[in-house]
């Protein structure tokens, strides 16, 4: 490589870096928890579930329930499931009856609980699970400016990915196997830099790539909309077969009785190893009232199969039908492949564990970058005010990063402490507490304290976690695991692995006699 195309590399790599790495650490931190969102959502409601994307529900019970308190019909309802939880989403759209009341005619969302049937607003059932899950894409700021910012960082993240590769090409290999702890500190961080983002490399260029194309997708399908469809993104969404088929409103009372129950049963039937994970009823109650039954194949039998069944209540016929073994298309391929390997949902633990680490180790990729990034920048030949800018950057960047370790631990034990959490007050203590450690830090100016503080306050909290939930609940691990609560289990345990290792790092990490920046600010 000539040294033009090295220094348009190196720099390219280096300033997309630089400018994305606080909110790409927020993003991998909060995602690599994400993994776990269904798994800590279950422990905060001290509840267990089967480990089974299919909806567990009676249909016909719900739906004369939900009659009694809404007046179903006219409406389209929509069942699905959000993820491994006891609450299933629902959706009721407002009746297209023009006799009706106004009320009737408003549209509804809310949680239900499977086993109580009691119903939930959003609000009420968030979490911080879910609170983790919007915060990897930074749902947390006003849309849309929170979805573009995470999918252009991930957009400029491949940029880094790219180029790092690039500039390492050649000594790609042998740069894996170099690491010099005793050396100078900016060999200590480009070694660790370099072999960890080796290890790394596949999982992030596959989170770059999937995590652009969730959030900007709508910047990348405009110019098609325009151009192709005429503006039309109906028609658009239509082939991309995201709008459900839609049925007329014959405003006549359905004459013959009906079992939805029956009609998921039967759907099921249709194929070995096939879980219901959504059921769209179109005019309910109405002589032209249809059924859609949607699910997908287990991910171990086919790894992306999706199927449904249409069906029309007023004569029991099927009248549409896609086989999840034979007739799924590039275009679903396409979305369900996009979407597994980028939640891993399909290799159970074994898969979130390994993920939840190679996340953990780029965010430690991301740190070490821009602490390569300041050691070069505070050499002697360089003007002491520039130095100090630089340093004080840094200190900023790190106490933004490394304190959300200790309040995301602060805030399973306040979640599981003042359950049920509303909303507002998640956000008032998770982020009031991250503001406070930030400032705390940046005004203390010592990049080594910062460090080490976030480890060991971090690693005491997580241990204080699983005695929280056994004070509090009486779901002592050992009890979780005796009554098969796997969820509520897994998160105690997980707790105590991980404060153990960041307990284990923090006092084993040997300050540099070199002087650093801190110092001289």
């Amino acid at each position: 490589m000539n040294n033009r195309n090295y220094n348009i590399y190196f720099h390219t790599h280096t300033v997309s870096g630089i400018v994305i790495s606080v909110v790409l650490f927020v993003i991998f931190f909060a995602g690599s928890f994400s993994f776990f969102r269904d798994e800590i959502i279950n422990w905060e409601r001290n509840e267990s579930t089967a480990i089974t994307k299919e909806i567990q529900l009676d249909y016909n019970t719900t739906l004369k329930k939900l009659d009694k308190e809404y007046v179903l019909h006219g409406r389209n309802i929509t069942i699905s499931k959000p993820g491994n939880e006891r609450r299933v989403a629902v959706y009721l759209e407002g009746t297209k009856d023009t006799l009706a009341p106004a009320k009737q005619k408003e549209g509804s969302f809310f949680y239900l609980d499977t086993k109580t049937y009691k119903s939930f607003t959003y609000e009420e059932s968030y979490s911080l699970g879910e609170f983790l899950y919007r915060l990897h894409f930074l749902a947390q700021i006003p849309y849309p400016v929170g979805y573009y910012l995470s999918g252009f960082t991930a957009l400029f993240f491949l940029f880094a990915i790219v180029t790092g590769l690039l500039l390492h090409w050649k000594k790609i290999v042998s740069n894996f196997y170099i690491f010099r702890p005793k050396e100078k500190l900016k060999t200590l961080w480009t070694d660790a830099h370099t072999a960890l983002g080796m290890i790394g490399l596949p999982f992030q260029f596959v989170y770059a790539v999937t995590g652009a194309f969730f959030m900007i997708k709508l910047l990348i399908v405009a110019p098609a909309v325009m151009a192709l469809y005429k503006g039309d993104q109906d028609k658009l969404y239509k082939e991309l077969e995201y709008n459900d088929p839609d049925y007329k409103f014959d405003n006549k009372k359905l004459a013959t009785p009906f079992n939805i129950d029956q009609l998921v049963a039967k759907a099921k039937s249709n194929w070995k190893d096939f879980e219901i994970t959504r059921v769209f009823i179109q005019n309910y109650g109405d002589s032209n009232m249809h059924v859609l039954v949607e699910g997908e194949m287990l991910s171990d039998k086919k790894f992306t199969g999706i199927g449904k069944v249409v069906y029309r209540i007023s004569d029991g016929k099927e009248i549409a039908r896609k086989n999840p073994i034979t007739q799924n298309n590039y275009l679903d391929v396409v979305k369900n492949v996009l979407y597994r390997i980028h939640f891993g949902d399909y290799g159970g633990y074994a898969l979130k564990i390994v993920s939840f680490i190679l996340g953990i180790i780029t965010c430690f990729v991301i740190i070490s970058g821009v602490m390569i990034w300041l050691v070069a920048r505070q050499k002697n030949n360089l003007p002491e005010k520039k130095r100090r800018f630089n340093a004080t950057v840094v200190r900023i960047y790190l106490a933004i990063c490394l304190s959300m370790y200790p309040v995301t631990a602060l805030a399973f034990i306040a979640v599981k402490i003042f359950y049920p959490l509303t909303q507002d007050n998640l956000y008032l203590v998770y982020f009031g507490i991250w503001l406070i450690l930030i400032v705390f830090f940046i005004l203390k100016k010592n990049d080594a304290f910062t460090n080490k503080f976030c480890l060991i306050s971090g690693s005491i909290l997580g241990f204080l976690i699983p005695i929280t939930n056994g004070i509090v609940s009486g779901n002592w691990f050992w009890n979780s695991f005796m009554q098969n609560k796997v969820q509520v289990f897994f998160i105690d345990v997980f707790w105590i692995g991980l404060a153990s290792i960041t307990l284990y790092v923090a006092y084993h990490l040997k300050p540099k006699k070199e002087v650093v920046a801190q110092k001289r600010a």
